[in-house]
């Protein structure tokens, strides 16, 4: 059975999760963040969040994206730096997830 998906569903389904855990991680690791602060700075609960931090959640597709990996840990990196300093409101994060979503759909 042929499914028609279109390519930012199909990209977007696995690299939110993947963004954020990334995302995540840099704010409560980097940044001193709780759980609960990152969760209000990305629109999530803090049990996301513990997930996207234990690797449950978000780094299982890592894989898949391996050839653009460190171009989306920059972008998560940049992303996290200009949330936790407060130069982005929570729901940009998304707008540059979007970029990065145009960039991969390049590749394909």
């Amino acid at each position: 059975m042929l499914k028609l998906y279109p390519p930012c569903e199909n990209v977007s389904r696995y690299l939110i999760p993947l963004f954020r855990s990334l995302v995540a991680a840099d704010l409560v690791g980097k940044y001193d963040f709780t759980q609960v602060e990152a969760a209000e700075k990305l629109g999530t609960t803090q049990a996301a969040i513990s997930q996207y931090i234990h690797s449950k959640r978000g780094y299982k597709v890592a894989e898949q994206f391996s050839e653009s990996l460190s171009k989306i840990q920059a972008f998560a990196s940049e992303t996290a730096k200009l949330l936790a300093k407060e130069k982005m409101e929570p729901d940009e994060d998304m707008s540059r997830f979007c970029e990065i979503c145009r960039l991969l759909q390049k590749k394909c």
